[in-house]
């Protein structure tokens, strides 16, 4: 299906654009990653629908949407670890805030133990989208380290069982997302920014 979208879509642009076979190639990873996007999506809610989880799937997706605005984190490579990871996480994470309960100090105690690998390892770049500026990922380092702060503070005055939990299972995505270990488990490099900068040093 996805195939047929994209070669349908490519032959229409075509139709009217002479592009050359490079940006046709920029194009087509663009409709590809957009149709991903919205059929992952779709699918997504659908099964969270089902499941009575849409609520805490909407706030575990807001907490953790702010820590990967500056943490960043992996991609994954091809569409079915996508799809598997996206599906994993997204359906099984807002059922477990539901069900899960953790004594809040254990859950701060592991929470500040991920602000330590965040501060070290934030923010986590990819191929796609090295971060070249030292400045921008000092400043996306402490902003994500300052989010994941004031996460736990959040876990410590809240009451409810329920939001700690999405809280805390927001600051556990985010830090194994920028682990290098991660990358490792799903072949990617590391640390891109340092291969663009030897490259162009090497000019």
């Amino acid at each position: 299906m996805k195939d047929v979208v994209v070669s349908n879509l490519i032959s229409l642009i075509i139709k009217y654009k002479n592009y050359d076979e490079i940006k046709l190639a920029e194009i087509k990873y663009g409709i590809e990653s957009f149709y991903l996007t919205i059929t992952k999506t779709i699918v997504i809610f659908g099964l969270s629908y089902f499941l009575g989880t849409i609520k805490t799937l909407l706030l575990l997706m807001l907490f953790y949407t702010f820590l990967r605005l500056n943490g960043y984190g992996l991609h994954a490579k091809k569409s079915w670890q996508c799809w598997l990871g996206s599906i994993l996480v997204f359906i099984l994470l807002p059922y477990l805030c539901l069900i899960v309960r953790i004594d809040k100090i254990y859950l701060i105690l592991a929470s500040i133990i991920c602000l330590f690998f965040i501060f070290k390892y934030a923010p986590a770049d990819t191929e796609k989208r090295p971060i070249i500026s030292k400045r921008k990922r000092h400043i996306h380092k402490y902003l994500c380290s300052i989010t994941t702060i004031i996460y736990i503070c959040l876990i410590y005055f809240l009451h409810s069982t329920y939001l700690q939990n999405i809280l805390f299972f927001s600051i556990i995505l985010e830090t194994i997302m920028i682990l290098p270990v991660s990358y490792k488990i799903f072949k990617l490099k590391y640390n891109n920014y340092k291969d663009y900068l030897n490259k162009n040093c090497a000019v």
